[in-house]
């Protein structure tokens, strides 16, 4: 008896006097979820006031329309009107217009910059070129420039007074006229493309740096050439970049407006409503903001549309 006494007393030193089927003592989790949202304020702060509030203001702001009582010398008021801020904006031709540029430049833009990148980043990731580090540092330098220093840097390589580069062609029998109706979206296509290729081409090329030595050293006992390495293990391997980057040029190109905006000042082919942006921009300085908000939710729209549909369509095919 004295030994079954004992025993039971150290049972019960060993689980801290705790009943037989009630499980360990809780503790507070105050000071844990204070210090969670002590960490998660300095972000979800600023991200709700200058982001989730914007935005829902703008959507506000969409849904209301300007009614004016008593003529041309009466009061004007704002009230709530459903949908007819959007019925406006498709039945506005140039919004309609400034659509279909921004597509046919998304179209080849987007593609060929981001084919160069790839292929700088494949010749990144082989052993036979030199001077690695100097060539990654150049491809990725035009990123550090501001959209807006670039374009205007390219402004004076395109103006026919000032370029080195139209006098070197007039020089050889060409006329090139960067800035004309048939060139100018172009031309702003080129800055894009020179500005962004770089920073592409870091990310596929950080993805490239990321497969194992050990598959290109089996598929070359497997008698693999470079070119087979490169182009049936590497790029399907780096798939999820080259999706990735895709995704961020669908949103780039949907918000462009620094590079035509700029040559605007020296070109007459380019229009205040150029673009969906710059037409949101031109729209609301003139005091229109209602419209200006729902051209600009219409925009968001169709950018969460295209990216997330490709993103979707993209990796089901890829197997991701």
């Amino acid at each position: 008896m004295t030994d079954i006494a004992t025993r039971a007393s150290r049972a019960v030193a060993a689980t801290g006097g705790r009943r037989h089927g009630v499980g360990p003592r809780r503790h507070s989790v105050g000071p844990r979820a204070g210090t969670i949202a002590a960490f998660l304020t300095p972000f979800f702060l600023p991200f709700v006031l200058f982001y989730l509030v914007p935005v829902g203001y703008a959507i506000w702001q969409s849904f209301l329309v300007v009614r004016r009582t008593g003529g041309q010398f009466g009061t004007s008021y704002t009230t709530f009107g459903g949908f007819e801020q959007y019925v406006q904006v498709f039945q506005n031709a140039e919004f309609r217009a400034s659509i279909g540029r921004i597509a046919l430049f998304g179209i080849v833009q987007v593609p060929v910059m981001l084919f160069v990148a790839l292929i700088m980043a494949l010749l990144l990731d082989t052993p036979l070129l030199k001077l690695k580090s100097f060539f990654r540092i150049a491809a990725f330098m035009p990123y550090a420039v501001p959209g807006v220093i670039a374009a205007i840097m390219w402004s004076y390589l395109y103006s026919p007074q000032l370029s080195p580069i139209v006098d070197l062609l007039k020089g050889i029998g060409l006329q090139p006229d960067f800035l004309g109706p048939g060139a100018v979206l172009w031309s702003a296509a080129n800055v894009s493309t020179w500005l962004w290729t770089g920073y592409n081409m870091l990310i596929m090329f950080s993805a490239l740096q990321s497969i194992p030595q050990e598959l290109y050293e089996a598929a070359k006992l497997d008698g693999a050439s470079n070119w087979t390495i490169a182009w049936q293990i590497k790029v399907p391997i780096i798939a999820p970049s080259i999706i990735l980057t895709t995704v961020f040029s669908i949103i780039g190109t949907l918000q462009l407006y620094a590079e035509p905006a700029v040559l605007r000042q020296i070109s007459s082919n380019i229009s205040s409503t150029y673009t969906p942006n710059m037409l949101a921009y031109a729209v609301a300085s003139g005091n229109n903001y209602q419209q200006a908000a729902a051209i600009s939710v219409v925009i968001a729209v169709i950018t969460f549309v295209l990216s997330f549909g490709f993103m979707r369509l993209t990796s089901k095919k890829a197997g991701l």
